[in-house]
């Protein structure tokens, strides 16, 4: 009855998917010798045979054939008497092979047995989740939705593996319910608390190059290459993309015919605005690109500081700095210099420079209507009080304040 639970056993265990063959025959094997070591104090002389599809085993053991009476060692040694026994033939010398039943061992060695190969079974199960999800770091993985808590969702693969989504790596327009299907990249592989911990991310711009990965042929066969992508998740990314052909526009074949091609990515990404750039190593030509839909007058390089002072016409500014600041910070990151936005002079000389109003207005203040783009007094005051509390951190009355003072200086 015994032997026939452990048959059971087999059977469960050769349904395992995520375990090879040949591993599964050698824990058996390594099992069953841990048995026989226990029990005669050595296993060198048994032959273990498992047979996996039947869900089968065989012991046999190897013992040499001594005189009557000169049996030292009954495990490794068998009597000429009752060698004949088993097969009349057998003379001294020889080695007699013989099958050992493993129910004869009793119930605790069969019990020990089981819970040895599920321990064993479980920690290969982890072990080879942990390698092939660390080898996938980087991939697209699709699952389904399991559970939904407050800090991560709980996500199964197709091989029912638990996957983790946090909410850091979810896009703030993420809205998701059990069984949904998610697609996310790997991030991040990990043992913790002795099971393999998988991250997945939906913020990362990894995640991002890889759906123009799948949605641009060109730019999975190497044709085109992504050269640098930076993404305020949800809201807008900015893609600088080369090309190795000049026959291909990198940019055209990425947004495809009519936005075929982005379309996808931009739903996937819940509507998240993708610049696509055409790279270049000519610095100015680059910044120019990256504060599209801007139109630049005049750009001067700080090599020294990183650092590049845009110049547009009074119009251009607040696209070139996006809503929130956004177009302006990602071009930043994208073209690795420190990006100031200046208004060109028209000719008004009647415009006054905010640093004439260091005696009245605290620094820090004028630096926080520079860093948005306005460097002068009417550039100020052609903004309404609203626009300068939406693009800055400064609290109405204080904008209030500085107005009042920028109007004087021309009444």
């Amino acid at each position: 009855m015994e032997n026939i639970n452990l048959i059971d056993t087999f059977s469960e265990f050769k349904e395992l998917k995520n375990i090879d063959r040949a591993t599964m025959i050698r824990v058996l094997e390594d099992a069953f010798r841990s048995v026989l070591v226990k029990r005669f104090g050595t296993d060198e002389n048994f032959d273990v045979i498992i047979n996996i599809d039947k869900g089968d085993f065989e012991i046999w053991r190897n013992r040499e054939v001594v005189e009557d009476g000169e049996v030292e060692d009954p495990n490794m040694q068998i009597s000429l008497t009752e060698a004949k026994k088993i097969d009349g033939d057998y003379e001294l010398g020889e080695e007699v092979t013989d099958e050992v039943k493993f129910h004869q061992f009793g119930r605790r060695a069969i019990l020990s047995l089981r819970q040895n190969l599920s321990a064993r079974i479980m920690e290969l199960e982890k072990d080879n989740i942990y390698h092939k999800y660390k080898e996938r770091i980087g991939e697209i993985i699709t699952g389904e939705v399991y559970q939904i808590w407050k800090r991560e969702i709980l996500i199964l693969d197709d091989e029912e593996n638990e996957l983790i989504l946090p909410k850091t790596e979810q896009i703030p327009s993420d809205f998701f319910r059990k069984g949904d299907t998610v697609r996310a990249v790997v991030v991040k592989v990990e043992i913790r608390n002795n099971n393999p911990l998988i991250v997945l991310s939906r913020t990362s711009s990894v995640f991002l190059e890889r759906l123009f990965e799948l949605e641009v042929p060109e730019i999975f066969d190497g044709l085109i290459t992504i050269k640098k992508i930076v993404r305020v998740p949800g809201e807008r990314a900015k893609v600088a993309v080369e090309s190795y052909d000049e026959r291909i526009d990198p940019v055209g074949a990425c947004v495809g015919m009519k936005g075929s091609r982005i379309h996808g990515i931009v739903r996937e990404l819940r509507n998240e605005n993708i610049d696509v750039i055409n790279y270049t190593t000519n610095t100015q030509l680059f910044i120019q690109r990256a504060l599209n839909p801007a139109k630049i007058s005049n750009i001067k390089l700080v090599e020294d500081d990183k650092r590049a002072e845009v110049y547009l016409r009074p119009e251009e500014v607040s696209l070139a700095i996006g809503k929130g600041g956004l177009n302006i910070k990602l071009a930043s990151k994208l073209t690795g210099y420190e990006i100031d936005v200046y208004r060109e002079s028209e000719g008004d000389d009647e415009d006054v420079s905010l640093d004439e109003f260091t005696d009245e207005i605290e620094s820090w203040i004028l630096d926080e209507l520079k860093a948005v783009g306005c460097d002068t007094a009417k550039s100020v005051l052609d903004l309404s009080v609203d626009d300068l509390v939406k693009r800055t951190d400064l609290e109405e009355e204080t904008i209030k304040e500085v107005v009042s003072i920028l109007r004087a200086e021309f009444e």
